[in-house]
């Protein structure tokens, strides 16, 4: 397990918590809207040893009461011992993940080392290889938004959205396959320095509003990130 990088601080990526967001090093997909490219293959990034990680994690108990776990893809590590030092030092642990993994996640949530889970719904199930830039097991991808939905866990998907990757119809089976989640965000697409390829762009925020409308009828709880 790589510790590639910290936020000691976020108000945004635990909701209702103040947290810190770790970030582990390489993913098995090669989404190229990614905007921690020089993490994906496990080289890049921070090198954080595990001790200056819990000795800060230490010091900031009461100040901070969350930690989100991230990358990557922090399923292909094996996190079980860092969620359970995270919960013997009180906090609420959220992950973030692409669905790969349902076995490791339900092993997780069995344990009582997850309390939250945010899964990214990378396009409808016909556009997933592409816009994930690698092969993709649907089955596993489905199994593990069946479980989130099923489970009492509190949870979240989110597409993040790229004029170049999707279209209307690309949200109508998104709908129609989640429907009745509980929480779906749509985010529009940032471009930056580390992005994985170059000249993507996000679609206007009245593009964003249609893809809204288009889901609301399967997922009333859609909701645009950053929208009040």
């Amino acid at each position: 397990m790589k510790i590639a990088g910290l936020q000691k601080t976020t108000l945004l990526d635990y909701p209702g918590r103040v947290a810190c967001t770790i970030f582990l090093g390489g993913c098995n997909f090669r989404c190229p809207f990614c905007q921690n490219a020089e993490i994906l293959d496990g080289s890049g990034g921070e090198d954080i040893p595990e001790a200056e990680l819990y000795a800060f994690l230490e010091k900031r108990r009461g100040i901070l009461d969350g930690a989100c776990i991230s990358g990557g893809e922090p399923l292909l590590s094996d996190v079980t011992p860092l969620l359970r030092r995270l919960k013997e030092l009180g906090y609420a642990v959220k992950i973030d993940t692409n669905g790969c993994f349902p076995e490791k996640l339900k092993a997780l949530y069995a344990e009582g080392l997850i309390d939250f889970a945010a899964m990214d719904i990378k396009n409808s199930p016909q556009k997933y290889a592409k816009t994930a830039g690698a092969a993709v097991d649907m089955k596993k991808i489905g199994e593990s938004a069946a479980f989130l939905m099923e489970s009492g866990i509190g949870y979240e998907f989110r597409t993040t959205v790229v004029r170049e990757l999707h279209a209307g119809e690309d949200f109508v089976r998104i709908g129609q396959w989640l429907r009745g989640a509980k929480a779906y965000f749509l985010q529009a697409f940032r471009d930056g320095e580390t992005v994985l390829r170059p000249g993507l762009t996000p679609p206007s925020e009245g593009e964003m509003q249609a893809f809204k409308r288009i889901v609301q009828p399967f997922i009333p709880a859609v909701k645009i990130r950053g929208e009040i």
